[in-house]
């Protein structure tokens, strides 16, 4: 049984998350989304919010679990058993950061690799912090974030 770990702080969960995580559902028998707690981000959403919207989302995966961590993921990785880190490439900037990301987890963890997976290009532009200072403004982002994301936006932002 291969189980991966999805890890990001989800802030908001969108489209290409989600496009990730049903592509990555496909190819690994276990999938913890990981919701990443960093203290030192100042995230719009709780790590709590986070996790309740994830789990909704992802309600129609049988193989597919949401969770928070404030360790380091390769560590979360070893304690469950999980043999891959995925991640979500859109561009080669992000590649770049992700790759060398992924040798500082290989050399804290040997027994996890990295997998990106390329989001597809309807989801190229599709960036948390984008999404949520045009929610911010009361722009439309419904082709970004589900709805339960865009309403959960409304509200947070509304206070």
């Amino acid at each position: 049984m291969v189980t991966a770990v999805f890890p990001g702080s989800f802030d908001p969960p969108t489209y290409g998350h989600l496009n990730v995580i049903e592509r990555a559902s496909a190819l690994f028998d276990s999938i913890d989304v990981l919701v990443s707690v960093n203290p030192g981000k100042n995230s719009l959403f709780s790590a709590e919010e986070r996790v309740g919207l994830l789990a909704e989302l992802t309600k129609g995966f049988k193989n597919v679990s949401v969770h928070s961590c404030d360790t380091l993921v390769v560590e979360y990785a070893k304690k469950i058993g999980a043999k891959a880190l995925l991640r979500g490439i859109r561009n080669a900037n992000d590649f770049s950061y992700e790759f060398d990301l992924a040798l500082v987890n290989r050399s804290l963890n040997d027994g996890v690799e990295t997998v990106f997976i390329p989001t597809e290009p309807r989801f190229f532009s599709v960036r948390s912090s984008a999404i949520k200072e045009l929610a911010g403004y009361g722009g439309n982002v419904s082709k970004m974030v589900p709805p339960a994301v865009e309403e959960a936006l409304r509200r947070k932002l509304a206070n």
